[in-house]
């Protein structure tokens, strides 16, 4: 099935630098960001701004168009409802039209100040730099710990390497863009896709600010289910683990039946205990029912792709108009 914009949209001009601005319900803050984004911007060549917004329920929209009709270098991107950062990341990848494309959050926690440097590191001849986080401010020791743990596990479950300490906020060349941009799988985890399609890589350090407005839209069960997203992306190893649980369970069962044979032949066949024999039968319905659901996460995913649905549907789109120079 053929995308919405299967390539990217063709302009009038070409800007040197596109930034992708995934936006949700930040109405509140996305004045001033813009403005620290236009300032951070100031000492580069041709540049536009790709503001997308996913189906947000506030005013944000409408303060995108007001932004666009301020600032012509401005694009906006609307969806027809909320799919998602990662499907939003994605639509504004489509919409781009940069030699370079910066990914960055409006929330302000991720400094537009830091672009110039991510600029200066792809003229050196990277194709991907991505920002790597020094410290987390406003993040709880909980938040710091579990996202220090999935990192360190995806490091260890599969082949692909992801980057520790590190969010959306980075610079692609053009060729990983449309190498990003041909990977269409409708359970998308965007870490994992920028770090799959490989090509030179560096990373700048830099410190995490506090949000500046509003509050962060990423629940902790929101976490966990992109972690599930990550993991069931980029490797099969929760069901090599069900193998290896059920050659485990198989094994402990055939030692406890030799035991129970010796000593029947012993001791005789006194009554079996009601607890130890509830205990076994809620042990292996458990794992069995836990390992169903890890394959059921598996086949939920091979089923979501088998209908081909477009990754998202654009309810309007006002393309940036025309090159200025600054």
């Amino acid at each position: 099935m053929q995308e919405v914009f299967p390539r990217a949209v063709q302009r009038s001009w070409q800007p040197t630098i596109s930034v992708v601005v995934p936006v949700y319900n930040e109405a509140a803050g996305l004045d001033h960001f813009h403005r620290r984004l236009v300032t951070a911007l100031a000492s580069l060549e041709s540049w536009e701004v790709v503001y997308v917004n996913d189906g947000s329920t506030d005013q944000t929209l409408t303060v995108m168009e007001a932004v666009h009709r301020g600032d012509d270098r401005v694009a906006v991107v609307s969806l027809s409802r909320n799919f998602g950062k990662e499907t939003a990341i994605t639509a504004g990848l489509d919409h781009a039209a940069g030699d370079a494309v910066v990914v960055i959050d409006a929330d302000l926690q991720d400094p537009p100040e830091l672009i110039p440097e991510l600029v200066a590191n792809w003229r050196a001849g990277f194709d991907m730099v991505y920002a790597r986080r020094r410290s987390r401010a406003g993040d709880s020791w909980l938040k710091r710990g579990t996202a220090r743990g999935f990192y360190r596990l995806m490091q260890r479950m599969g082949d692909l390497k992801l980057p520790e300490d590190t969010g959306d906020f980075r610079l692609m060349s053009r060729r990983v863009v449309d190498a990003v941009r041909q990977l269409r799988e409708q359970h998308r985890f965007m870490k994992g896709l920028f770090a799959w399609v490989g090509y030179p890589t560096t990373y700048v350090l830099y410190d995490r600010q506090a949000r500046s407005n509003g509050v962060s839209k990423w629940s902790y069960w929101r976490l966990w289910n992109l972690a599930l997203e990550g993991i069931t992306s980029f490797t099969v190893m929760p069901l090599k683990c069900a193998t290896y649980v059920g050659l485990v369970v198989a094994l402990l069962s055939v030692i406890y039946a030799l035991q129970v044979i010796v000593k029947t032949l012993i001791i005789g066949n006194p009554v079996a205990g009601y607890p130890s024999l509830m205990t076994v039968v809620l042990f292996l319905g458990g794992v069995q029912l836990m390992f169903l659901g890890v394959i059921g996460e598996y086949l939920g995913r091979v089923f979501n792709e088998t209908k081909q649905r477009p990754l998202y549907l654009v309810e309007r789109f006002v393309p940036s108009a025309v090159k200025v120079s600054v």
